[in-house]
C-alpha cells in the first residue's frame, strides 16, 4: 500500500495559513477522490477541502483548532496502487479575478523596522537616599533646586508629595528663579522609550483569554490596515425618511414583493447605487503601483453589506449590484444576509468589493464613523429609523428621521464630492421618485 501525504493547499485568497475546524474523517476510514475530509476556516470564510486521493485515511497530522500554514502535510491516505495523485483543488472556491481588488484582509509579511539610536550623555543626578518620593516628585525637587532630605513628608508611609516639595520651595520666590538653560550644542537626540511591560498574569477566576484567529483575526488585521494607511474624514447629515417608509410599506403589501424581505436596507442601497454613478470617485480605489501610486476607476458596483455573524464581521458584496433592478436587489440582499449570518460565505463572494454599506440602526444606533473595508474608498452608515419632531411647511410635526453617516479615503476624494455623495443618498431617502430618472 502507497501513502500519499495530502498538504494545505491555497484555496485562491492569498491564504497563507487556515484553522483546522472540523475532521470530517478519522484514521482507517475509507475515501474516495473528491470526498470532503476537513472543514478549515480562512481569513473570512469557512471551506470545505476534498480528498484529492481515494484510498484509506492513515494519519491525521492536525488537531482540530490548530492553525495550520499553507504547505503543511494535514493527512495521511493510503492507497492500493501508485496511481500519481490528482493536484488538490479547494471546493468549489473560485480565484478572485483581480489581485488588486478589494478583499477583507489580506494577509502579507512585513520586515521588522530597525533604528539606529544615539545613547544620550548620562547626567550626574544627586540622590537623595533614604527618602521615599516617586520619579515625578524627585525630578520636580531638581528642577526646583531642593533637597529632599529636607523637606517634611506628607503622604503615607512618610513619602515626598508634589505639594510637600512645592511649599519647600517657597513657590513665591523659587519659581520665579528657574535657571532657563542654554540651547544644547546638539542639534538633535534620542530619547528612549520604555520598554513594553509585560501583560500582568491572568486571573483565572475572573478573566478569560480568547486567543485572536479566523475571522476576528482577519478582521483586526483589515481595519488597522485601513485606519492607519488611508486618511479617513467622516460626515454625516439627519434625514427625513418619511417617504421611505410609506415607500417600503407599499412594497411589503405588493404581490410583486410578496416572497422577499423589503426593508429600509433596499431603499438605502438602490440610493447608494444612484448617488455612486453621479460621484464615481466614491467608486474607485488608491493603488501602490511599482511605477506608482494611482487611482483605479469602477465603472460596476459590487455593493458590499456589512453583516454581523456568530464568527464575527463578514462584508459579502452583490455582484454588477447597478444591473439589478429592485426585486432582483432586494432577492440579492436577503440571499446574501443569510449566507453570512450561517458563516457560509465563500472568499469569491467577499472579494471584489467597490463600495460597502453597514445598517447599524438594527441595533438602535443613531450613527457612526465606521472604518473603510480596504480596496473600497468609503463606506457609508444607515443609522436607526426613529419618529421625531421636524419642521415641515413651517410647521412642527412628528416624522420618520435618520442620520446618514460616512468616512471617506481622502486620498482618493476631495470635500466636494464626498458631500455631493452623502446629500444625493440622502435626497433619495427624502424622496425616493428620484429613483424613476
Amino acid at each position: 500500500m502507497t501513502e500519499q501525504t495530502f498538504v494545505l493547499p491555497d484555496v485562491g485568497e492569498g491564504l497563507t495559513e487556515a484553522e483546522i475546524v472540523q475532521w470530517r474523517v478519522a484514521p482507517g476510514d475509507t475515501v474516495a477522490v473528491n470526498d470532503v475530509i476537513v472543514e478549515i476556516e480562512t481569513a473570512k470564510s469557512l471551506v470545505e477541502l476534498p480528498s484529492p486521493f481515494a484510498g484509506t485515511v492513515g494519519e491525521l497530522l492536525a488537531s482540530e483548532g490548530a492553525t495550520v500554514e499553507v504547505g503543511a502535510p494535514i493527512i495521511t491516505i493510503g492507497s492500493a496502487d501508485a496511481t500519481p495523485p490528482a493536484p488538490a483543488q479547494p471546493a468549489t472556491v473560485p480565484e478572485p479575478s483581480d489581485p488588486g481588488g478589494a478583499v477583507l484582509v489580506g494577509y502579507g509579511t512585513g520586515g521588522a523596522v530597525s533604528s539606529r539610536r544615539r545613547k544620550p550623555a548620562e547626567r550626574p543626578v544627586k540622590a537623595s537616599v533614604g527618602v521615599v518620593a516617586k520619579p515625578p516628585i524627585r525630578k520636580l525637587a531638581r528642577d526646583l533646586g531642593v533637597d529632599l532630605a529636607a523637606v517634611t513628608p506628607s503622604g503615607p508611609a512618610g513619602e515626598v508629595t508634589r505639594q510637600d516639595v512645592v511649599k519647600h520651595a517657597e513657590q513665591a520666590s523659587v519659581f520665579r528663579n528657574i535657571e532657563t538653560p542654554e540651547w544644547g550644542a546638539v542639534r538633535e537626540e534620542t530619547i528612549p522609550v520604555a520598554a513594553p511591560v509585560a501583560p500582568a498574569p491572568v486571573d483565572d477566576a475572573r478573566e478569560e483569554s480568547i486567543p485572536v484567529r479566523g475571522v476576528r483575526k482577519a478582521t483586526a488585521n483589515a481595519m488597522t490596515s485601513s485606519a492607519y494607511s488611508a486618511p479617513h474624514v467622516s460626515v454625516w447629515v439627519d434625514v427625513d425618511a418619511s417617504r421611505t417608509m410609506e415607500l417600503v410599506k407599499r412594497l411589503k403589501a405588493s404581490p410583486d414583493f410578496a416572497d422577499v424581505k423589503i426593508s429600509p436596507l433596499l431603499i438605502m442601497a438602490r440610493a447608494v447605487i444612484w448617488a455612486l454613478r453621479r460621484t464615481p470617485m466614491i467608486n474607485a480605489t488608491w493603488v501602490d503601483g511599482v511605477d506608482g501610486a494611482q487611482i483605479r476607476m469602477r465603472h460596476y458596483v459590487n455593493l458590499g453589506i456589512a453583516a454581523a455573524t456568530p464568527r464575527g464581521l463578514l462584508v459579502p458584496n452583490i455582484k454588477d449590484a447597478q444591473a439589478m433592478n429592485t426585486r432582483e436587489l432586494a432577492k440579492a440582499l436577503e440571499s446574501l444576509t443569510l449566507t453570512a449570518r450561517e458563516g457560509r460565505t465563500s472568499p469569491a463572494d467577499q472579494a471584489g468589493g467597490t463600495f460597502t454599506i453597514t445598517n447599524i440602526g438594527v441595533f438602535g444606533v443613531d450613527a457612526g464613523t465606521p472604518i473603510i473595508n480596504p480596496g473600497e474608498a468609503g463606506i457609508i452608515a444607515l443609522g436607526a429609523i426613529r419618529q421625531k419632531p421636524w419642521v415641515v411647511d413651517g410647521e412642527v410635526r412628528p416624522r420618520w428621521v435618520t442620520t446618514v453617516s460616512g468616512s471617506f479615503d481622502h486620498r482618493v476624494v476631495d470635500g466636494d464630492g464626498i458631500s455631493r455623495f452623502i446629500a444625493d443618498v440622502a435626497s433619495v431617502l427624502e424622496e425616493p421618485a428620484l429613483l424613476l430618472d
